[in-house]
């Protein structure tokens, strides 16, 4: 009888290690692309939660410092799905019919940290004080065309002057903006809380604004593909969504809504601390991962009178072509709109 068990047993083992092998044969490898950043932990905690896996998706990270890069990658086919803010560099690759936007993922949100606006000490002595002031000043952005131009952009506008009032400084990496701005090297810098948060525990810089006042409901990033992929792979990008999104519905949960308790919240940091912050003790990396717990949109939706706005302020700033519409841009067979 034991015999019998044992063989038994023995048998449904290796059955179950045959299945196991062939599962993860069959998952389709892809590669995500990624920041270092909390409002990116949708990827992070569909990954290690096995949400990804059970989409049959083999996923690996390729981590990038500034948004335009990943998208030439994602139009070269080294990435097969990116999550970052629309840039002038994606718009075009999309007017060339290289890649697609097929869905949302960080917004502002009224009652939830946004974006923050930031001044060096110095340029606050010399009267950076709000948004209003920052006429004359410079401003860190990492290229031409990125999403931290478009914001200062919208200051200005919102504040009466031209955009050609501000200085804005190219520096291609968020590091090195940081830098600049901690050295007082720029003015003024724009920027996700939980790095806005850290930096302003620094003497030399002071927080003068949020975005959200300047850019109420502002999609800022957005999940995209190539169009190759969104043609001929569909099933693909359903499941990479569908994974994706229980991923963005966790995180808010546990670190927006905090409906799923201390303890959920606890081991949602403890899962983001793997790739933000990583370098530093877990103490001291936790309050800047919950400081940065921004709203992920729900079922990645895409905020559509955004982009638009986003899409014809760089048309008319001669960043992209004119004839980019938006249908060029957004893949509505995987877009929901609100």
């Amino acid at each position: 009888m034991i015999g019998k068990i044992n063989k038994s047993s023995l048998l449904l083992g290796l059955l179950t290690f045959i299945l196991s092998i062939n599962a993860a044969n069959a998952a389709e490898k892809i590669r995500v692309g990624a920041l270092r950043w909390t409002s990116h932990a949708a990827s992070f905690v569909a990954y290690e939660r096995g949400y990804f896996k059970e989409a049959g998706l083999d996923v690996e990270f390729k981590f990038f410092k500034a948004a335009q890069p990943m998208a030439i990658a994602i139009a070269s086919g080294d990435v097969d799905f990116g999550i970052t803010a629309v840039s002038g560099g994606l718009i075009n690759l999309a007017g060339k019919g290289a890649i697609k936007v097929i869905g949302g993922v960080l917004n502002e949100e009224d009652g939830v940290d946004g974006q923050m606006i930031l001044a060096s000490k110095k340029a606050y002595d010399a009267g950076l004080k709000t948004p209003a002031d920052l006429k004359g000043h410079s401003f860190g952005i990492t290229q031409t065309g990125s999403s931290f131009h478009y914001m200062a952009h919208k200051i200005a506008q919102k504040e009466g002057f031209l955009d050609s009032d501000i200085s804005f400084k190219p520096l291609q990496k968020i590091g090195s903006i940081i830098g600049a701005l901690k050295t007082q090297q720029i003015d003024a810098w724009a920027v996700v809380p939980h790095i806005a948060k850290e930096l302003i525990k620094n003497k030399n810089i002071t927080l003068i604004g949020k975005i959200s006042d300047y850019i109420p409901n502002y999609q800022v990033t957005t999940v995209f593909t190539s169009s190759n992929t969104a043609k001929n792979k569909p099933e693909q990008v359903k499941s990479f969504l569908a994974a994706f999104s229980k991923g963005g519905a966790d995180f808010n949960a546990a670190l927006v809504d905090k409906t799923a308790g201390e303890e959920a919240a606890t081991e949602m940091v403890t899962l983001i601390h793997k790739y933000v912050y990583s370098d530093k003790p877990y103490d001291k990396a936790a309050p800047s991962i919950i400081n940065g717990a921004m709203r992920l949109n729900q079922g990645a939706k895409l905020n559509i009178a955004s982009i638009e706005d986003q899409l014809n302020w760089f048309k008319t700033e001669g960043l992209v072509k004119s004839n980019i519409t938006m249908d060029m841009l957004v893949d509505p067979s995987y877009v929901d709109s609100y």
